[in-house]
């Protein structure tokens, strides 16, 4: 009798699948903002998935005890990319609608005596179907996390080899950093910064893993990753760069941290990273530098070890700057520097009042940064002086040579 029951209750089924689908998409349309927004196309993918859940309930109905694929019965009918389109929420609502419709018809759709175990039945489902779903979530978010992840050593590679011009590896790239960035989500974040420094000890994935949970308490955004001993980060949403590389930086081996100066967006992120790579390739010839530094306070150093930006860059800041601001400054800090920072002898030299050269030395200081009493300022200053010259010497020129003798 039972089985006769069950039968009996398949053929109504079958019979009412056509119906039950089309008030079932009704429903949704009334019921399901999301859904009556969608397009046309994926409108029509969904009903398919809703028609398929009631179909496959009623072979599931069938022999609830034989193996049924209820992941590729429901869900095998849409295209992957319906995965996108429909969140899994969305997906719970869609089967909580169809299964109502359902629930709703079990007395006009069970044969005589076999109502109760039709809403069991219904419920089982219902709950595979659940079950399903997440599975089918599950692996398009592996999937997904997994193209994220090469994705994004793509960029950083493209970063560190540079994109539209040379870059940290000395490679060309072809705007692969703006296009794959922008897969990743980077098309609008601005103000960017990178920051290297050697890869801890132990999992490199959960060096990376500690590194992004940072950042993200700090809402920056965050591509990072190990290349060979190196941990790279790249920052985004930065306002000062020392601040945002300080929340990365605990994250980092035990030696120095090198952050690259604030750009525009990711594209520009290639200079950054190059001034970071000079900057921590330098820093050994700072015993006491700060951690992190940036790699502008590495300008010396980083001149030293042939960085031809580095040493321009240091130049501009300082030999050209006062040149182009006051010449006669240029003239005091020289006599100053070779008098080792004596006020009184320079005063000497120059035939003026020791205020006079304080007061020099104060504009100095304002024009370029540095404090030429300090200790390594003073050094950066006679440097940036003996580059200064040394470019004007090779380019044939030496407007200061009056006043550097």
């Amino acid at each position: 009798m039972t089985d006769r029951q069950r039968a009996a209750t398949v053929r109504r089924l079958e019979r009412a699948t056509g119906k039950l689908a089309t008030t079932a998409a009704q429903r949704m349309d009334e019921q399901l903002s999301w859904y009556a927004a969608m397009p046309a196309a994926d409108r029509s993918w969904v009903n398919l998935v809703a028609q398929a859940g009631i179909a496959g309930f009623v072979e599931w109905y069938r022999d609830p005890d034989a193996t049924h694929a209820i992941t590729a019965d429901v869900f095998g009918t849409a295209p992957r990319e319906l995965v996108r389109v429909v969140s899994l929420p969305q997906t719970v609502d869609l089967v909580r609608t169809a299964i109502a419709v359902v629930e709703e018809s079990v007395d006009r759709l069970a044969a005589a005596g076999d109502a109760a175990r039709l809403r069991e039945g219904i419920l089982r489902y219902s709950r595979e179907v659940a079950f399903a779903a997440a599975q089918v979530y599950a692996k398009a978010a592996e999937t997904r996390g997994a193209w994220d992840a090469r994705l994004e050593s793509l960029v950083l590679d493209a970063v560190l080899r540079g994109d539209g011009g040379e870059g940290v590896a000395g490679g060309t790239g072809a705007d692969t950093v703006s296009t794959q960035g922008a897969a990743l989500g980077w098309g609008q974040v601005r103000e960017v910064c990178v920051v290297v420094g050697d890869a801890p000890a132990g999992d490199p994935e959960a060096a990376v893993e500690s590194v992004k949970r940072a950042a993200r308490r700090e809402h920056l955004e965050v591509l990072t990753g190990v290349e060979g001993v190196r941990l790279v980060a790249v920052l985004g949403n930065v306002t000062e760069p020392l601040a945002a590389a300080r929340v990365v930086a605990p994250h980092f081996g035990r030696a120095p941290v090198v952050v690259g100066s604030l750009v525009a967006d990711l594209r520009q992120a290639v200079r950054s990273a190059r001034e970071a790579y000079s900057g921590l390739r330098a820093v050994v010839a700072w015993p006491d530098a700060p951690r992190p530094v940036s790699a502008d306070d590495l300008l010396p150093e980083r001149a030293l070890t042939g960085d031809t930006e580095a040493r321009d860059q240091l130049v501009r800041n300082t030999f050209e700057a006062l040149a182009q601001q006051d010449p006669v400054l240029l003239s005091t800090l020289a006599v100053y520097l070779e008098r080792a920072g004596s006020i009184e002898g320079a005063a000497r030299e120059l035939f003026v009042h020791p205020n006079t050269v304080r007061y020099r030395l104060r504009r100095v200081t304002d024009v370029t940064g540095l404090v030429p009493a300090g200790p390594r300022d003073g050094w950066a200053l006679r440097l940036a002086l003996s580059f200064g010259r040394l470019g004007a010497a090779a380019h044939r020129r030496d407007p200061y040579s009056d006043l550097l003798l």
